[in-house]
């Protein structure tokens, strides 16, 4: 199967890092994945993405700011998937400029099916 494109994974926790990284990786994306938010807008300008899925909690920065200074190098569909499930979080999380929410934890196959809403694949290609 030929790449679907990058897909950047910005995630300050390892393990969910990888985990996303690994179902990402199978969909078809070639992944690259940063642990803090500075790093993410950095290589969101440097990658040119076809996805960016973000953290709200990460060390340095606000997910929320990241995702707006990721509006201002990429065009790419942002997706917050974060534990923060309260009532207000997913309307802040798309405020600023996210396509998707998916709180965690979450299941591997809802990540994959909210990958290819944003992404669509190609159905001769799998």
């Amino acid at each position: 199967m030929s790449s679907r494109g990058v897909c950047l994974v910005i995630e300050d926790d390892w393990d969910i890092r990888d985990l996303i990284s690994a179902i990402l990786t199978r969909s078809g994306f070639e992944v690259h994945a940063v642990a803090s938010g500075a790093a993410g807008v950095v290589a969101a300008g440097d990658l040119d993405p076809v996805l960016v899925t973000l953290d709200i909690g990460l060390p340095d920065m606000s997910g929320h700011e990241v995702a707006r200074q990721i509006r201002k190098v990429s065009k790419a569909p942002l997706l917050f998937l974060t534990g923060r499930a309260g009532p207000d979080d997913e309307m802040a999380g798309m405020a600023s400029g996210a396509d998707a929410y998916l709180t965690k934890p979450f299941r591997p196959q809802q990540l994959r099916e909210i990958a290819d809403q944003l992404c669509p694949v190609n159905r001769a290609v799998r």
